[in-house]
């Protein structure tokens, strides 16, 4: 009886049909993901320089979209190769194993590039290792290989970027391409053999048109007139980085005169103009990949690197930095009329976020009497180094020291007849003592730490167990290791952790938010619109508010 009740209770329910038909299934979904990553872009570059933007870039983009204001970081380190796998594959470092810019390989005694591949060779270019790079590193799979897998590889997903890591560690492994901006004294797009034998013919022919050199006969002039840059510091200031072979970091830059004692091309990298090649390339990427052409949705990544190039040179109140956002916003409303010509107002679907933020720059924060300052590493190494032969003999007992990661002689422990963990706590105990730091954790602790601490958690889940030091460290806010001109980033704290981040176009409400978002909710919003499986490591979760 009771199986004939719900027999009958199911047949009172309403009938749903769902229509399989190719062009009703491709309705559902966009025909193009442009995932776009401003390397380096604080939050407050969007409000701080608002007044100076146009109608139609990122005006345009949080008028239609959706604006979280308050995208944060959920790990250390924040640096550009992690920060791109992590936006991408919606988890951290801890489990997409791209820890590192660079780190050190305990096994091997040698530090690894995070994009480095010897096992490949350079497509399209002469250089003996700008090309061997792969994401062979990347141990999860990101938005770019779900859709692959969704589509049966009928998906496109391509890789851009003036650095190598922001165009490979974003498109995947499994991706058509990544290509990425070979400077020096070649000024070409290049790949590798991971992803093809031979560049296609309009790459060769965009490498031949000589775009590279007509930038380089530029002259990098504010963008605005001079009065509109009252958020920014004055030209001349001893907190910024002139270029070789000059004296003071002051406008105009006449790029021809520079490109011999700046590396040649690489010049173009850490000026506006890297950002304007960028948009000529994917402007001929999606032509010539006719993506979002068909029913399958395809993917564009594309990092805009000249931002964290002139960041880490002039600092964050930099009129540089400011001149090179009011011209991106200009590239953003010129690529954004591009994909309403060519995929179609609607059909396309746009991410916009940022690897990392940037710190201020100590020496301009010392002078306005703020607590910051710099730090010496190779201090830290030398004292931990001496207080273990003080305590337990003499030996090499500090491996390497990088990236506020202790590497202990675990061969050295062994033989001495020591407990590891009991070392590693007399070290955190140590380095915790110092001044400007923080605070420091083992690994031990690190691998099964139940803490409500926010700043141990965001430690926790950038380090990996196989690849971290014995100890690691965090300095307080504003204090870092660099020069004394210009800034960087890496740090758990806000002005490295607070990125904006904006979704636009097809599936995407409008609005904003000011709740607590994680960097990892960026990929599995996105597969949520292009309704495919979340990446494999994903931890995030979609932001739903956003979705439409």
């Amino acid at each position: 009886m009771l199986l004939l009740a719900v027999i009958a209770s199911c047949a009172t329910l309403p009938s749903v049909t769902f229509n399989s038909s190719t062009t009703e299934d491709a309705a559902r979904r966009p025909k193009l993901i442009v995932g776009i990553t401003v390397d380096q872009m604080r939050y407050d570059y969007i409000e701080r320089y608002w007044n100076d933007y146009g109608n139609n870039g990122f005006k345009r983009l949080l008028g239609e979209g959706y604006f979280c204001r308050n995208m944060q970081y959920n790990y250390m380190p924040t640096y550009t190769g992690p920060g791109h796998a992590s936006i991408f594959t919606g988890t951290t470092p801890a489990y997409h194993g791209i820890i590192q810019n660079d780190w050190y390989e305990r096994s091997s005694g040698k530090t690894i590039y995070c994009s480095a591949d010897s096992t490949v060779q350079g497509i399209g270019t002469t250089s003996t290792t700008a090309g061997k790079m792969s994401p062979q590193y990347l141990q999860s799979s990101t938005i770019g290989d779900e859709l692959k897998l969704f589509s049966n590889n009928k998906s496109r997903v391509i890789g851009i970027a003036m650095k190598d890591r922001g165009a490979i560690l974003t498109a995947g492994r499994t991706a058509d391409a990544a290509y990425w901006f070979v400077g020096g004294n070649e000024g070409t797009w290049a790949t590798s053999s991971w992803y093809m034998n031979d560049l296609p013919q309009w790459v060769k022919n965009f490498n031949a048109n000589g775009k590279a050199e007509a930038y380089m006969n530029m002259t990098w002039n504010l963008e605005r007139d001079e009065s509109n840059y009252d958020e920014s510091h004055a030209d001349n200031n001893g907190f910024e980085t002139p270029f070789k072979g000059t004296l003071r970091p002051v406008f105009p830059y006449i790029l021809s005169e520079l490109r011999n004692t700046n590396g040649n091309f690489d010049l173009i990298k850490a000026t506006p103009f890297g950002n304007n090649m960028t948009i000529d390339f994917a402007k001929e990427v999606i032509a010539n990949e006719q993506l979002g052409q068909d029913e399958h949705t395809d993917m564009l990544c594309m990092s805009f690197s000249s931002t964290d190039y002139i960041g880490h040179q002039f600092g964050i109140h930099a009129r540089e930095t400011q001149d090179c956002y009011l011209k991106l916003d200009k590239l953003m409303e010129e690529f954004l009329n591009h994909l309403d010509a060519t995929v179609g107002k609607g059909n396309y679907t746009i991410f916009l976020s940022a690897d990392h933020g940037g710190a201020p720059t100590p020496s301009h924060m010392m002078e306005e009497k703020a607590n910051a300052g710099y730090w010496k590493s190779d201090n830290i190494e030398m004292d931990v180094e001496q207080m273990l032969v003080t305590q337990h003999g003499e030996g090499d007992w500090v491996l390497n020291e990088s990236n506020q990661n202790i590497f202990l002689n675990r061969k050295l422990i062994e033989e001495k007849k020591l407990n590891l963990k009991h070392l590693q706590m007399e070290v955190a105990e140590f380095v915790q003592e110092q001044a400007h730091v923080s605070m420091a954790f083992t690994a031990s602790d690190l691998g099964s730490l139940s803490t409500k601490s926010p700043i141990a958690e965001i430690v926790q889940l950038g380090f990996s167990q196989q690849m971290s030091g014995d100890v690691l460290y965090v300095l307080q806010p504003d204090y870092m290791e660099y020069g004394m001109t210009g800034t960087t980033h890496g740090s758990p704290w806000t002005y490295d952790t607070h990125v904006p981040a904006i979704f636009f176009g097809f599936g995407v409400k409008h609005g904003e938010n000011y709740t607590h978002q994680n960097i990892t909710d960026i990929a599995p919003t996105i597969s949520s619109i292009c309704k495919i499986s979340f990446p494999n490591a994903c931890i995030g979760q979609p932001i739903s508010d956003a979705i439409k």
